[in-house]
């Protein structure tokens, strides 16, 4: 069928890993007529785990796409991997969805996972649905995980159904909003139902000022006006409707599909997409308008194989065809879209085109990469680029063989397309080649892959810490590289000042020449050089960050300045500037969160402060202390195994990225020591 803008939903499924996700998109799949028989992550059937290391592991690992649809909407539900080591996939899920369906165990209640997801949610102000899954579990507890969801998450969370029976006797749902099914629950049940119903209606009605003086006046109100309410409530992110769901007893998923269709926003309910660089004090931003020229960003790339690169994006304005042309306004080149399809996980749907606010996909664009915008050749924009996680934990990787050798490089590439997060560099200080990610389990799993898609063996050498380098104070020199040894000589003078930016406030360079000393072709090539110099790194060969370079006064030869002159020049200023500007290293800060035995706590809180730990709070759950700390990646590299020996194994631990911090002077002493003995060791062969 073809729709139409209004019609299209598009869903993202965030939680914890084991919270239920895949199992509950089977049976929206299977209820919404899309696929014939519910598959399964035991037997590895499901529609969105269908790579073979899913399979294996019986959890998701990258973000797949499907779709139903029912009652003439079409669904697209984004099914994102719950372990925070894949967080960048659930980054670009979130970017190309319009609501959020938040699932939360009835037994394990808030899990680490599910609130960092969240909160992925809310920095896109997505509207969202809380389910409680696995209602029909022993020890399953609504009251209680719902009270603990409006603690976390806030007060505007209500229950939209209430159990009918828990655990094993768990048999259906009754509907708060419209009162149905509320008379059959058991005395005290219907009694509670009763009044989490009566908050909803005061919830709903304090959602809209018009209203709230109505149901103030005549105590009650309509089921059109409440069903109106509820739905601005949800889109406007007021409301959260909570709902507890049985997946493998089908029990409230059909309520789950309701609030997609009825309650949900469509595309055009949804923020617009802002863009780069339009006019100044506009509101740069496209709407989903169907008769809008065409424009689309990818969030997500696949390689394939055997069909090559799945490029898959969201219409953000206009329509698209099968055979349409675009440009890639990122790499400003053309691009033929072959055959439209949808996604439903592997399988692709041929389609004729698609229209705003639809995701869809094509195989083998020539240069199109996760996150480019494609546009109307005539009406061009550039969307913002998706901000993915920065990596965290890095590991030296050497191939097993010299076929491997030759082909490493190339899967490398294709791997690090299809995820973001995911990086490979050459590092020149060592020569040896580096792989970085966002932890342990998110770099054995790529590279798991790669030996067993493309047959690429590695082996991992001990992680490196991703230091950086940077500056706390100003520098200015000058330097004049001459060079004359027969044939065309070499000159160039270059006359530099350097000062530090705010932490994460990239490079700058900024010509301040004046009368022509330095030509402007030459001005360029300065900056050249002293990019190169900063991603060798000055003190310990580490990449630079954080800098702002003032190239102000100069010296030239008529005949023998030339481009790699000033490199040279630029990059030997560059180096004596930076020395004088009291240089510091950087290593990474990660967000830990610990779950440890209670009777275990002395021994964690010391031993983090003997590594650098700062805790930044503590709480309990269920018998164990979850602790919330920050400490350097260098550190946590040496603490899982100490956990586990402190803990008997029972503690465990999630790591994120949190920020860059200086090392303090005795550890970078010895960092720069090992990293120029290296250096020498190797310039000596």
């Amino acid at each position: 069928m073809t729709v139409s803008t209004k019609d299209i939903r598009n869903v993202v499924l965030l939680s914890h890993s084991g919270a239920g996700k895949t199992t509950l998109l089977e049976n929206l799949l299977f209820k919404g007529g899309s696929i014939s028989r519910k598959g399964s992550v035991d037997d590895g059937t499901s529609v969105s785990d269908y790579n073979d290391d899913e399979k294996e592991r019986k959890n998701s690992i990258n973000l797949s796409v499907a779709f139903y649809e029912k009652d003439e909407v079409k669904v697209n539900v984004l099914d994102a991997p719950g372990y925070l080591d894949y967080s960048g996939e659930v980054f670009a899920a979130v970017n190309a969805a319009d609501a959020a369906i938040l699932m939360i165990d009835s037994v394990s209640g808030m899990q680490v996972g599910t609130t960092k997801f969240w909160k992925y949610a809310q920095e896109r102000n997505l509207p969202a649905l809380i389910v409680i899954s696995r209602m029909d579990k022993d020890n399953a507890d609504f009251d209680k995980v719902f009270e603990s969801i409006k603690n976390t998450l806030g007060k505007n969370c209500v229950a939209y159904c209430y159990p009918d029976g828990q655990g094993p006797s768990f048999k259906g749902v009754a509907n708060l909003l419209t009162k149905k099914g509320i008379d059959a629950l058991a005395p005290g049940d219907k009694a509670k139902a009763e009044t989490l119903s009566g908050e909803m209606t005061e919830g709903v009605a304090e959602s809209d000022d018009a209203l709230l003086e109505k149901y103030l006046e005549e105590g009650a109100l309509s089921d059109e006006d409440l069903k109106r309410a509820f739905r601005q409530g949800v889109v406007s992110g007021k409301i959260m409707p909570v709902i507890p769901v049985s997946s493998e007893k089908e029990i409230g998923v059909e309520g789950v599909m309701d609030i997609i269709k009825d309650y949900f926003p469509s595309p055009l309910d949804a923020a617009a997409a802002e863009i780069e660089g339009g006019e100044e004090g506009a509101l740069n931003v496209v709407e989903p308008k169907e008769d809008a020229p065409f424009s689309a960003q990818v969030f997500k790339t696949i390689s394939d194989p055997y069909a090559g690169r799945i490029s898959i994006f969201r219409i953000r304005s206009g329509k698209i065809a099968t055979g349409q042309s675009a440009t890639n306004t990122v790499r400003e080149g053309q691009e033929k879209l072959g055959q439209i399809f949808f996604l439903k996980g592997k399988d692709q749907v041929p389609a004729d085109g698609a229209v705003a606010g639809d995701i869809c996909a094509v195989a083998k664009l020539k240069d199109t990469h996760t996150g480019d915008t494609l546009s109307d050749e005539k009406h061009v924009v550039r969307f913002k680029a998706i901000k993915f996680p920065e990596a965290a934990i890095s590991f030296s990787i050497k191939p097993k063989s010299r076929s491997d050798e030759d082909k490493i490089s190339n899967v490398l590439t294709k791997l690090s397309e299809e995820d973001p997060t995911f990086h490979m560099a050459l590092d020149e200080a060592t020569h040896e080649l580096v792989v970085s990610g966002m932890g342990e389990l998110h770099l054995k799993t790529v590279l798991a892959r790669m030996k067993n898609k493309y047959g690429v063996d590695v082996e991992i050498g001990t992680p490196k810490v991703a230091y950086k380098e940077t500056i706390t104070g100003k520098g200015d020199a000058k330097y004049r590289h001459k060079k004359q040894s027969g044939g065309a000589g070499q000159f160039a003078e270059v006359w530099m000042k350097i000062e530090p930016m705010p932490r994460g406030g990239g490079f700058e360079f900024v010509d301040e020449v004046v009368g022509g000393a330095i030509p402007k072709q030459f001005v360029g090539s300065c900056e050249k050089g002293v990019i190169n110099a900063m991603a060798k790194g000055i003190i310990a060969g580490h990449p630079v960050v954080d800098v702002r370079v003032m190239v102000y006064d100069g010296k030239t030869h008529p005949v023998d300045s030339k481009d790699i002159a000033f490199q040279i020049a630029a990059a030997h200023a560059f180096k004596e500037c930076f020395e004088q500007a009291k240089p510091v290293l950087l290593e990474p800060v990660m967000n830990v969160e610990l779950t440890v035995p209670e009777e275990n706590m002395g021994d964690i809180t010391g031993s983090l402060s003997s590594r650098r730990g700062r805790v930044q709070g503590m709480d309990s759950e269920g018998g164990m202390q979850v602790v919330k700390a920050q400490l350097p990646l260098e550190e946590m590299y040496k603490y899982a195994n100490e956990l586990k020996s402190l803990t008997g194994g029972r503690a465990t631990y999630t790591m994120a990225f949190s920020h860059y911090d200086p090392v303090p002077p005795n550890i970078a002493q010895k960092i720069i020591a090992e990293a120029k003995k290296e250096w020498e060791e190797q310039h000596q062969h």
